[in-house]
């Protein structure tokens, strides 16, 4: 989101894993996600940037399946194994070997201080666990796909 507002530009699969992080993580309305961007995005252009919130979000007539929902963790751990991204915008956690930086929450304590980091005050503490949200937006899917 740094990037977001710093540049007006994000690269296309960073876009991918925020919708899914905000929608299917968070379970925000993707009309949220959407018109923040298209408030923000250099580069916006209505039916790209809403029907991307809504594949992204499996709610348009061309979606993903719903139960893709990307990991940001995991994300980040393939994309940018050295932490290189990370880094440049999200300086709080800079110092931490890439070992930790897509993982600050299961750093030992000591590294983590050793690396600048305090959980809740020099960075904060995560807002959801992917692996407890994501069967909750299963279920949900599931539930309205039901009817």
């Amino acid at each position: 989101m740094r990037q977001l507002k710093a540049s007006a530009w994000m690269h296309n699969r960073a876009r991918m894993i925020v919708a899914s992080f905000l929608t299917k993580d968070l379970l925000l309305d993707w009309r949220q996600g959407e018109r923040w961007f298209m408030e923000r995005l250099v580069d916006g252009d209505l039916a790209a940037n809403n029907g991307g919130w809504q594949w992204a979000a499996s709610t348009g007539t061309d979606a993903q399946p719903f139960f893709r929902i990307f990991n940001p963790t995991a994300q980040g751990e393939r994309l940018d194994p050295d932490g290189t991204y990370v880094r440049r915008w999200v300086p709080e956690l800079a110092r931490l070997p890439a070992r930790w930086i897509h993982r600050p929450w299961e750093m030992p304590e000591d590294e983590a201080r050793a690396g600048g980091l305090v959980l809740g005050t020099t960075y904060p503490e995560r807002l959801v666990r992917h692996e407890e949200q994501r069967p909750k937006a299963l279920a949900l899917y599931e539930a309205a796909r039901n009817g």
